[in-house]
Order: C-alpha cells, then structure tokens, then sequence
C-alpha cells in the first residue's frame, strides 16, 4: 500500500526537481542526510564503467533527502561528494535500504578508485559489517574533499536514505533502531500468540485469519527492513528475495480473509462480498509471477492488488459501520491509523516530511496501532455475539410462551367446534334410528379422538425432549462460566506463560471441556429441534384454521428450500441430499407458508426414505429448481419407498396419513396444497409404490389476485 501512495505522490513532487549542480556534503561530526547533495545518472543499457559514469553529463541533481529511483531493469549511479570538517578521519556510509539487488561503492585510494560491492543476492555472512543496512567505510583526512560513486539496481522500487556518520555515532543510531524494531516485532509475536489462544478457546475463525494477518503483515514490514535476511534466511538469499513479494501478498489475502470472516461481508454487503475473490486473485498472481521469476511484474501486481485491497475494504467498512455494527467501527479506525502511517511514511521517502526518528517509525506506529486495535475489536465482538445470543434466547422464551398460548386457545377453540358440531348432528338425526345414531356418532367421535391423539402426541414429544435437555444445558453452562473465571484468575497470576497453559491444560483435561462443548452443542440441538417441530405443528393448525397473517413480500425461494434443510438435518441420517438449483428471480408470495411446505414435503420424503432403507445407504433426495416465462418450479425428489394411485387420490384431504399414530397429524400435505393454491400455483405427484415419489411445485414470480 505504501507503493500506491508513493506512486500518486510521485507524480507531484517529480517536477519540482531542480537540475543544477551539487555541493559537496560538508560533514561536521553528526549524522547527515545527503540525499540533497547527490546526483543521479541512469544507465538504461546497464554497460557504464566507472570511468564511464564519471565523465558523463547526464547527472541530475537530487532535490529531496530520500532520494526515489523508479521500477526499472536499469542500473543508476549516485555521485556526491564530501568534505570532511570533522576531527575524525574514518566516517561510514549507512544505506538503509535492505532489498537491493547490485550496490557497488567506489571510493578514491592512493590516486585510484577501488570498490566495495554488496548484496541481497550474497549469502550474508560474506558482509564485513553484519547488519542488514549498506555499511561503506570512508577514508577521508581532516579538511579534505573527496567524490564518490554508488552503482545500485534492484527489480524493486528504490528509496535510498543516505547517512554519513562517524562509526560509533551510527552504530548508536541502529542500536536504536534495533531496539524499536525488538519492540514492534514483541508486539506482533505477543498479538498472534495471544489471539491464537483465544481462537483455542472459542473456535471463532476470524482469530484465525486475524492471526495469519498479523503474522504476515509483520514478516512483511521486517522483510523489508532486512531482519529476515539477517535472521532467517542468512544463507539463503533467494528466498529472501522471493519473500519481498510472497509475504505481502500472503498478509493481502489474509487480511481479505479476515475482512469477509470479522464483518460478516457475505449476509451485510453481498454485492462487495462477491468482489473479494478478484483481489486474493492478483495477490496471487503476483506470488506465481514472482516464483517463476518475472520480479517487476510481480512487483506492478502487488501494487494493483494494494489499490483494490485499499478501496474495496474501505467501501466495506464504512458501509457496514453506517449499518450500526459497532465491531466495524472499531475496524474502519484500525485501518485509517494504519493507512496514516503508511502516507506520512510515503511522505517521508519523497521529501515532504523530514527524515526523523518520529517519520521513520510512522509506517511500523500505524501497524503496532492497527493490530492492537483489531485485537480490541475482536474482543468486543464477542461481547456483541453474547448480546446478540441472549436476546434471541429471550425471543425464544417468548415465543414458546406464545406458542404454548395458542395451543390453548386451539384447543378450546376445537373443543367448541366438537360440541357445536355433536349438537348439530343429533338435531339433524334425531328421526333415525337410535343404533344408526349412535353408530355415526362413534365414528365422529372415533375421527376427533384420532386427530386429538396425534396433535397432543406430536406436540408432547417435542415439549418433553426440550424439557428434559434444560437441566443438562444449565450445568453445562454453569460449569462453562466457572470455567472462564478460572481462566481469568490464570491470566491475572503472577505466573510464567508456560505455567499458565500447564494449568489451562490441566484444568480443560479435568473438565473435559472439549466433552462439554460437544454435550452443549448436542443439548442445545435438541431443544432447537424439539421447539421447531413445536412451531411446525402450531403454524400447521394455524394454517388450517384461517389464521394465518403474515405478509406478502419477495423472497428467494432456493434460500426456503435450505432454511427448510437446517430444520431437518438431524432427520437425515444416512440420506444423500443433492441440490440442483437454478438462478431464480424473487418471487412475491408469503415465505413463511412456502417454507412450510418444503419442509412437509421433505420430511415426509425423508420419513419414506427411511422406511425402504431403514438404516443403511442408498436413500436419496434430489431437490432441482429453474425458472421458465414467468414463473418457477420446484422438484422433491426421493427414492422412498413411493406412492400408489390410491394414496395419490387422498394424500391432500385434511387428516390423511399413512404413518402410525404419533408419527404425523395429517395435516401436512393439506396445509400444502392449500398453500400453493393460493398462491395460484399447482403441485403434482409423480410416483408408484417402490418407486420414490416426486413433487412438482409450479408458481408465478408475481402474485395475481383472482377475481371470482
């Protein structure tokens, strides 16, 4: 990213540039800055010689102390000359710029030049200084002057700071430097270990990117300073060479990663969601090019890649923080400090700012706060995620109040119904026979009492297997809590890390922790399961009833389909579930009541599956959708053990089943055919016993009011 600004800056400060002559650097003792004293001659068919360069007339003068050489094959020479006021005649030349591919320094002796030649590409054991910054010796008497040439090439963008000092002065200044380095890399190191442990405990996978994030983002910044070719890859340049481009485009699609897992940009930016593959793309594309060894390409490809990665997360960002999200907020001034550094480091390099130990340190200052501000994100979000958790478990206590209401009233509302209608028939009976009376009257009362029998079966199993898994949950959860007071009491103790995670380890081992994730998880699976067959049969009999009042509105129905799924996965067992959906447009109608209806077919077909199968492979449903004119389709498919013509003529009248009681009200394939017709679509069956059964679902993208 520092790259792209630097490119738009360039371009500003480029004429600004003055060509006249250079003066010679006149040293007094401290550390200078010459970048204004030299002059640059470029060497487009990388063939001058010395004696060559030094004749030549082409040399421009620098106007800015951080001298900028643009990405290019050709080589450059650098001419400054420099005149020693000091009272010391050894001075050092410091170069800090790590990643250069040719630096040669040629300096006069006994009348003729001679050359130290230095490189990126050496293994770095051969440097007579061992650090990673260009360290030239300077032989030069008191009250003397003396001209010098640097020939450097590099298949990077060139930032040159040149510093001439005396020896222990700019040994001082790198201890600095080392020192603050020490710190930045401390703080990256304590980020990844800390937040690594953290994802142990919770699982959430945006601390897994967060941590590849901040673990590349820092072997990017080091790289680039030099410390993984001085500690890491010492004898092995090549690979430093190729890491120069590999660790950026690694932190670029970490840091992608983390974005779509940390905000949640699938379900709260889906179009901008669909743009991220296209920047992990170029990334990389940019480490295949730098591999096969095609360096400036790749080079150009991490700078395109910067500009989408810097505005794409930007939109995102700012987006998702206008929506509310709070953890987005926090992360769109992570990445503005971040990107702040970077600029006024940029402006360093082209001379708008000084070169101090406050700008020099800009760029690693705005990661340091980047990280760590991220850090606080992801811990806030967990508290928005338990926020969230408690207020959908109030909204489910009242719903199964609400629904344990309504079951009520539908019970005194049938009640009602069945005396009305007792009434009625011995009104209209009373002149028969008083054995055919009574005869019709136990067949009426026989079909009540089936119907009442499978409701309170169907809404008792449910209700019983909720009730049983509350007790459990509610000691898991307790021993999960005094499990987070214990690690927290761990984390404030005096203790040494390695006797910290001794005693998580030991306490999680004791607790069987991973066991009491897995029983929650199960426990809470069972009372989701248990409250949703609950809702399922209270919207049954609320459709039945007329009762029904949701509201018209466009929907995604391949999104129903698999709502519908979720529900009934854990009835799956063995069954292969294969889904062919086809690109459909939203479709007007009442989601509600058509995700009722997937599911009465799926599980049914699912119930028919089992039957053929039992327990072993084979059982399939197939589930296709396509769009036509101006309407859609949908297909349920199974390989169940089917329909016949008789069960087909009576599988839509109200009651009708063929499972034994307690396994179905019968209302199900009813409340279906009610609901596609009036939605003005139409359902047919394909099938014949023991050959599965298909349900075809035919309904018009826009609702049309019929007019009798």
């Amino acid at each position: 990213m520092k790259r792209i600004i630097f490119l738009l800056l360039i371009l500003l400060i480029a004429p600004a540039a003055k060509l006249a002559a250079q003066s010679p650097v006149a040293f007094t003792g401290e550390n200078t800055i010459i970048g204004k004293n030299v002059s640059i001659l470029k060497d487009s068919a990388n063939h001058y010689d010395l004696q060559t360069a030094s004749k030549s007339t082409a040399f421009v003068p620098s106007s800015i102390e951080t001298p900028n050489l643009q990405l290019s094959k050709s080589a450059f020479w650098l001419k400054f000359s420099i005149h020693n006021k000091s009272s010391s005649d050894r001075l050092l030349l410091a170069l800090d710029y790590p990643t250069l591919s040719v630096c040669d320094f040629y300096y006069p002796e006994n009348g003729h030049y001679q050359v130290q030649k230095l490189s990126d590409t050496l293994p770095f054991g051969q440097r007579k200084y061992q650090h990673q910054n260009f360290l030239f010796d300077l032989k030069l008497p008191k009250d003397s002057t003396a001209t010098y040439y640097l020939r450097v090439k590099s298949s990077e963008q060139m930032v040159l700071p040149l510093i001439v000092g005396e020896p222990a002065q700019i040994a001082q200044s790198l201890l600095v430097k080392n020192i603050l380095w020490g710190i930045f890399i401390g703080l990256i190191v304590v980020m990844v270990a800390y937040n690594f442990f953290i994802y142990l405990f919770t699982r959430d996978h945006s601390y897994v990117w967060y941590v590849l994030y901040v673990s590349f983002i820092g072997l990017t910044q080091t790289t680039l300073s030099g410390y993984t070719y001085h500690f890491l890859f010492p004898q092995m340049p090549l690979l430093f060479h190729k890491s120069i481009i590999i660790f950026p485009a690694l932190a670029g699609i970490s840091a992608m990663m983390f974005v779509r897992e940390f905000l949640d940009t699938r379900n709260r930016t889906p179009t901008l969601h669909k743009i991220f593959p296209v920047a992990i793309i170029l990334y990389s594309c940019a480490i295949i090019f730098r591999l096969a060894g095609v360096d400036q390409v790749s080079y150009r490809m991490i700078d395109i890649s910067a500009i989408c990665t810097t505005f794409l997360i930007y939109a995102v960002a700012v987006k998702i923080s206008r929506q509310g999200y709070r953890p987005a907020r926090y992360f769109l001034f992570a990445w503005t400090i971040f990107f702040a550094g970077i600029l006024m480091f940029t402006l360093r390099n082209l001379g708008v700012l000084p070169y101090n130990s406050f700008t020099n340190y800009t760029m690693e200052s705005g990661i340091a706060i980047e990280v760590t501000l991220l850090s606080i994100a992801l811990a806030d979000r967990i508290n928005v995620l338990k926020r969230e958790k408690e207020l959908s478990q109030a909204e489910a206590l009242r719903t199964a109040h609400e629904n344990e209401r309504i079951i009520r009233e539908q019970n005194t509302f049938l009640e009602i119904r069945v005396k009305e209608r007792t009434s009625e028939l011995n009104t209209a009976l009373e002149d028969l026979k008083q054995a055919q009376s009574q005869l019709i009257e136990q067949e009426k009362m026989a079909s009540l009492g089936q119907l009442t029998a499978g409701i309170a079966h169907e809404i008792n199993n449910p209700i019983n297997f909720v009730t049983s898994n509350v007790s459990p949950l509610r000691r898991d959860i307790d021993m999960i809590f005094d499990a987070i007071n214990f690690m927290e009491d761990v984390a404030l103790s005096d203790t040494t890390p390695d006797s910290k995670r001794a005693q998580l380890e030991e306490y999680k081992e004791e607790q069987e922790l991973d066991y009491l994730q897995t029983e929650i998880k199960h426990l809470l699976n069972g009372v989701y399961n248990g409250a949703s067959r609950t809702a399922e049969i209270v919207k049954g009999l609320r459709i039945f009833s007329r009762l029904d009042e949701d509201d018209l509105k466009q929907a995604d129905l391949n999104e129903g389909i698999d709502s519908s799924m979720i529900i009934l996965n854990n009835q799956l067992g063995g069954i292969n579930v294969i889904r062919e959906y086809g690109d459909l447009p939203l479709v007007e109608c009442y989601p509600g009541k058509l995700n009722q209806v997937f599911l009465n077919i799926l599980s049914n077909g699912i119930y028919a599956v089992h039957k053929r199968f039992g327990d072993e492979s084979g059982g399939e449903i197939k589930i296709s959708t396509s769009v036509g004119h101006d309407n859609v389709q949908i297909s349920i498919k199974d390989n169940g053990i089917g329909i016949d013509e008789e069960t087909q003529k009576k599988i839509f009248d109200p009651f009708f089943t063929t499972k034994d009681v307690g396994e179905g009200t019968g209302l199900g394939m009813s409340i279906a055919y009610n609901t596609i017709k009036k939605h003005n679509g139409s359902i047919r069956i394909n099938s014949s016993a023991g050959n599965g059964a298909e349900f075809i679902i035919t309904l018009p993208v826009q609702h049309v009011i019929k007019i009798n």
